[in-house]
């Protein structure tokens, strides 16, 4: 399989997605990224602004297993990875995988579940394996979680501890649609819906296969990243433990600053980006289209800044300007 045939496949996955979801490239782009990145997927916006529709349409496009999981405030963690169950007719235990033994998996209302549950999903997501007992068991080889979560209603919801919140490549604010998507969105739900009932089809959807994302993952890690641009994504890393040297006021905002982990998801997600955009080499340009997203779940702000009402995007703004570009 040539690049070119394989970014074609992708550039018709975004297109495919795009005729499904009005208004929102950004999200469409970033569920590719993490797609490409071999990472996962945490969406935050208000109610309807098609998170859950957006991971499902990226699903429905792949040639892979999907399922959705409903996080409830009484859910267990062998609801996610299973158990084992006693056989009476063998006299024996045997495994009874749960549903993160799928390829994709979306994890709605993250945020809804205790804590005993959302540490179920660390191994998962880090070491793509689950352990139950003394038993390790293998995920598939392509895996991604992709979660959301409400930030408007508060009320019994458990707020994501920072390890699992690390383990996310990407943390995406998704935002309202404009008045133009708006109206789109209304001729589209009502085009999906004279086809309901006439039975048709309302998209015509080209999967692309396992093999082709791992095909894309492969010409990705073999970018060209020059050491100038390299060394850029360490300064700002490192900005967000020191930041005393670009500034008191931001020093004086950040309690911890992001992992290496931060540094990982920025370079990969760059990459991701050159490729989409048929370049072989990464730029400082692809580096801060993604710095936000990769680090906005990583920067741990002290309580004089919340107090002032400094996000971690204000902060992300402020070591962008202030760190140089190559």
């Amino acid at each position: 399989m040539t690049t070119k045939t394989c970014r074609a496949a992708f550039t018709q996955l975004y297109h495919d997605i795009e005729q499904q979801i009005v208004g929102q490239q950004a999200l469409i782009q970033r569920l590719l990224l993490a797609l490409l990145c071999d990472g996962h997927l945490l969406l935050e916006g208000a109610p309807g602004l098609a998170k859950t529709r957006a991971i499902k349409s990226l699903a429905n496009s792949l040639e892979a297993d999907f399922h959705r999981i409903q996080f409830t405030p009484d859910l267990l963690p062998a609801d996610l990875t299973g158990s084992d169950v006693f056989r009476p007719e063998t006299g024996s235990f045997t495994f009874n995988p749960g549903p993160l033994f799928h390829n994709v998996i979306l994890a709605d209302e993250i945020n809804r579940a205790p804590a005993k549950v959302q540490s179920a999903l660390l191994e998962a997501m880090e070491e793509r394996q689950i352990t139950v007992g003394a038993a390790s068991y293998p995920l598939p080889p392509l895996f991604l979680v992709m979660a959301t979560q409400n930030p408007i209603e508060q009320e019994g919801t458990y707020p994501l501890p920072e390890a699992q919140l690390d383990r996310f490549l990407l943390h995406v604010r998704v935002e309202y649609p404009d008045k133009d998507a708006s109206r789109r969105i209304l001729q589209l739900v009502r085009h999906e819906a004279l086809c309901a009932l006439e039975h048709t089809s309302p998209y015509t959807v080209q999967k692309v296969t396992q093999e082709q994302v791992f095909t894309a993952r492969r010409e990705i890690i073999q970018l060209h990243l020059a050491e100038a641009v390299e060394e850029y994504i360490v300064e700002i890393i490192e900005t967000t433990r020191n930041p005393v040297q670009y500034g008191q006021e931001l020093s004086s905002w950040i309690r911890w600053g992001a992992s290496p982990r931060g540094a990982i998801a920025i370079e990969r997600a760059a990459r991701a980006t050159a490729w989409l955009a048929e370049r072989d080499f990464v730029t400082p340009e692809d580096v801060q289209k993604v710095t936000a997203d990769a680090l906005r779940h990583r920067i741990l702000l002290n309580y004089e800044a919340e107090a002032e009402g400094i996000t971690a995007q204000h902060c992300i703004n402020q070591i962008l300007a202030s760190v140089p570009a190559p």
